[in-house]
């Protein structure tokens, strides 16, 4: 079994002479924060445990970067303790997943059923609108749902590779640099991961940039309940999955079937159009008691201007992580 790594050692790594300034390290550890919740998000393929995650890196990264003597190895040092953290929280748990992962298709007559514990779930994470645009389409990319869940079917360590390499960009020696391997080893992992990876994304279809008209159109609908104008713009062969249950359905047909036999438009409710995952998405509230609390996280994978996927995350635990109130006025 492979022996976990201590914070004591990593910290002992960085026993220099020098120091920088402590604003200076707080400064640069603040705006790197970002990209490793994006990174430590694609490792877990939870935001909830990458939030965990990237403030332990924090805390570890501000005893150690204090000694640090040359600012430039902030990032990569920063980063390696990062893949430290997430490779020990992947070990002994399950892969998370999406329900497709793991059932057939429900009989939309069905019932939803028990929902399954949290780490069950690969979850949604919110879209940054400050990517820079030349990015932006790697960026939404590397973060949709099917590419996150994909991923948990690596190791960890050739997770770890595949993001730094494919996503990020490192060099070949800087990766093996953070992971204590060798050039050859690391090129090793990347074609296995790559291989791996590709088996388990054959056959998915490019996403549309950002609609925000059929966005609108789908907040609206669903707002007033319309079922023939919900199912409008699904594709024939649309999925539509709801975690935290294991239930999913395939095809717009099913899902109109499944509204009209459901009590979900017994309810006030209100949309609030955001981004997640590079995609349209709405946080949904409804009524409970006189007032209006979260209740789900949808996003829309949209392609050739119709919805292919519609993810429904029944969690509203996830409401905080988009910056979003448990309630509204």
């Amino acid at each position: 079994m492979r022996a976990r790594r201590h914070p004591d050692r990593e910290e002992n790594r960085m026993n220099q002479t020098s120091a920088l300034a402590a604003p200076a390290v707080e400064d640069a550890l603040a705006e790197l924060r970002p990209a490793l919740l994006a990174y430590c998000y694609r490792m877990l393929g939870s935001v909830l445990e990458a939030e965990d995650a990237v403030q332990e890196t924090m805390m570890r990264a501000w005893r150690s970067a204090a000694r640090l003597e040359d600012p430039a190895g902030l990032r990569p040092w920063t980063y390696r303790i990062a893949t430290n953290v997430c490779i020990d929280a992947s070990a002994d748990r399950k892969r998370r997943a999406l329900p497709m992962d793991l059932v057939a298709a429900a009989d939309p007559r069905g019932e939803l059923g028990a929902p399954l514990p949290e780490s069950t779930w690969v979850q949604p994470f919110p879209s940054s609108p400050t990517v820079d645009p030349s990015e932006q389409a790697v960026s939404n990319e590397s973060v949709r749902l099917a590419f996150v869940a994909a991923l948990q079917y690596l190791l960890p360590r050739q997770r770890a590779v595949l993001i730094l390499r494919d996503v990020l960009c490192w060099r070949a020696a800087e990766v093996a640099e953070l992971l204590d391997l060798s050039v050859d080893a690391v090129n090793s992992m990347l074609r296995r991961a790559r291989a791996a990876l590709a088996q388990r994304a054959d056959g998915a279809r490019p996403l549309d940039p950002i609609d925000t008209g059929l966005l609108d159109r789908y907040v609206a609908a669903f707002e007033r309940f319309d079922i023939a104008g919900i199912v409008s713009l699904l594709r024939d062969d649309a999925i539509i999955d709801m975690p935290p249950v294991a239930f999913w359905l395939f095809g717009r047909e099913s899902f109109r079937d499944w509204l009209i036999g459901s009590d979900i438009g017994c309810r006030r409710k209100r949309l609030i159009p955001i981004q997640a995952n590079g995609c349209p998405a709405a946080a949904l509230y409804r009524e409970t008691d006189g007032r209006m609390t979260a209740f789900a996280i949808q996003v829309l994978e949209c392609s050739g201007g119709e919805i292919a996927r519609l993810h429904t995350f029944l969690q509203p635990e996830l409401f905080g992580a988009f910056g979003l109130p448990d309630q509204l006025d």
